[in-house]
């Protein structure tokens, strides 16, 4: 039979059964027909779970004849016919030690040093070590040592990815085959549009791993290129793309709407790995989606119960990072309770820390746990792991305790002890906008006239920095800045700028919330100075008026 008829037949059938009936038909049947029938049943017969039915393929005659031909006559083979075979039987779950695996290898690996293999015949060998030995096979680094000879320009979409797929495992030096990723790099990116979402997240996968840092116009390609994807990708590789775009800073608007079309439609039937790694992109890249946060505030309530602890932390964490109550944040909390009850002992310390930590800073008091996360044997726990009792965890801790002792007012269980409190709280992602605040000064100084009237970056003995504080005395008047007596009113100016904001959004960060919010609780009178509103301020008298407004509302006095 011709062999275009005979991979056409050979395709419209269904089953093993029809398969072998079809094939016992022929009289005649070349090396790659044959292949194509092992390949054609690894494909009717195989899902996720393994062999549908091992004793009616394994136990067949034709399959057994087929076997036999392979295995006593691999050096008759032809490349395609040899290697194609190989990877059927591979994925057929054939012992690797059988000595028709054996023979099979045998002859690929002496074909591939005689340097006989094709491109292609490479790419498929490779493919077949890898799921057989794994990254540890020798031999994937004599294929690449092959590749670097072939001309990239004429490589298959395919062929490319395996090739990526073999120097992931393969390349384990900083600049170990840089010339060979370099010209492929080059040539991947005349390819992008051809290639499939497996393909797309295979490669950024690999850029990734092989720390391609250099490679910025084909990662941006890819990015922009993954975007038409989002609905196709399996949970994996979707996961890869988000690690791709965290490992090389990028962020792409319309990759976040895709996201934001994609999860609300998705979200009961997503891994929750997937929707944490979604998740965590978010929050690393300070993106409050809400269409995303309220899907997943949604699969958290129906599908919690099922999730790894590390998963219930990632998927809450960011709702506090980016100080966000959805539409069901009542049941949401009352979900996390519930698990919180019945798993508590099973959360990693740290992990339960920033759990508890990012609840405060949307307003939800986990009371009922503090006793536990303030008792010697957490802490303990806490100082035992990575990274134990740093800067971090402490400022976390005494942020709890603070926000027990000014908004729990009724919590009387065990405190903080005094050896585990910071004296001033670490906040990196709220770090002062240097310029914002010489724009601020210049302008209350214009207003003031005199810089002895208002401090800056003035740390309080209750944690806090405060931007620029100002003291009245009872009357209105505004006293020197290092005046301690009659001081009646102090205000904080908190200088907000684009940093203490969720990106493209006026909706401050947690870590910035709280400490306003903690400000007013202890007394101060908080005004704000976001960037959004003094961006169009052109000059010094501008931002004064703006001040004089903001500050005063009514009007001033200067005591002076």
């Amino acid at each position: 039979m011709d062999e275009q008829l005979f991979f056409k037949k050979l395709n419209s059938l269904c089953t093993s059964a029809e398969v072998f009936d079809f094939v016992s038909s022929l009289e005649v049947m070349s090396d790659t027909m044959a292949s194509g029938a092992l390949q054609r049943i690894s494909e009717v017969e195989v899902d996720d779970s393994g062999l549908k039915n091992p004793e009616g393929v394994l136990e067949n005659e034709v399959f057994r004849a087929l076997c036999f031909q392979f295995e006593f006559k691999s050096s008759k083979l032809s490349n395609s016919g040899l290697l194609n075979a190989l990877q059927a039987l591979i994925k057929l779950r054939i012992d690797p030690q059988s000595t028709l695996m054996a023979s099979l290898l045998s002859e690929g690996e002496e074909r591939l040093g005689k340097g006989q293999l094709t491109v292609k015949n490479l790419c498929a060998l490779g493919e077949s070590l890898l799921e057989l030995e794994g990254p540890s096979c020798a031999t994937l680094e004599q294929i690449v040592n092959h590749m670097q000879e072939k001309d990239i320009e004429k490589w298959s979409p395919r062929e490319m990815v395996m090739v990526y797929k073999m120097l992931q495992v393969t390349v384990r030096e900083g600049e170990q085959c840089q010339d060979l990723l370099n010209r492929m790099n080059s040539v991947t990116l005349t390819i992008v549009s051809q290639l499939s979402p497996k393909f797309t997240s295979i490669i950024l996968n690999s850029l990734v791993v092989l720390r391609q840092t250099r490679a910025v116009p084909l990662v941006t390609a890819l990015c922009k290129h993954s975007v038409k994807h989002i609905p196709y990708f399996t949970g994996d590789e979707l996961v890869n793309i988000l690690e791709a775009f965290l490992y090389f800073g990028h962020r792409e608007q319309i990759f976040t709407e895709a996201l934001e079309t994609h999860v609300p439609k998705s979200i009961f039937t997503m891994h929750p790995q997937t929707v944490s790694k979604v998740m965590q992109y978010c929050c690393r890249k300070m993106i409050l989606s809400k269409p995303i946060f309220d899907a997943v505030a949604e699969g958290f309530i129906s599908d919690a119960d099922r999730f790894t602890t590390d998963q219930i932390a990632e998927y809450i964490i960011p709702f506090g990072t980016l100080n966000y109550l959805p539409p069901s944040a009542s049941s949401l909390f009352r979900k996390l309770e519930t698990v919180l009850h019945t798993r508590f002992s099973h959360f990693k310390p740290h992990t339960l820390l920033n759990l508890l930590h990012s609840c405060v800073l949307i307003q939800h008091y986990p009371v009922n746990f503090l006793p536990k996360i303030f008792s010697p044997y957490f802490l303990q726990q806490l100082q035992a792991q990575p990274p134990g009792l740093d800067r971090t965890v402490t400022s976390q801790l005494t942020q709890l305790f603070l926000t027990v002792a000014l908004e729990c007012p009724f919590y009387e269980g065990p405190k903080l002890l005094p050896k585990y409190q910071v004296k001033a709280f670490l906040t990196p992602h709220s770090s002062l906008d240097v310029h914002l605040l010489k724009r601020v000064k210049t302008g209350l100084l214009y207003l003031l006239k005199k810089r002895i009237y208002f401090a800056s970056e003035v740390s309080t003995l209750c944690f806090y920095t405060v931007d620029i504080e100002i003291k009245l005395d009872e009357e209105g008047f505004v006293l020197p800045a290092a005046q301690c007596e009659e001081v009646h009113r102090r205000i904080a100016l908190c200088v907000d700028g684009q940093n203490r904001f969720c990106i493209n959004s006026h909706n401050l960060l947690g870590e910035e919330a709280i400490k306003q919010r903690h400000l007013q609780l202890l007394g101060y009178e908080v005004v704000q100075i976001p960037f959004f509103e003094t961006e169009s301020l052109q000059n010094c008298r501008k931002m004064a008026e703006y001040l004089h407004k903001k500050i005063f509302p009514h009007t001033y006095e200067n005591s002076a």
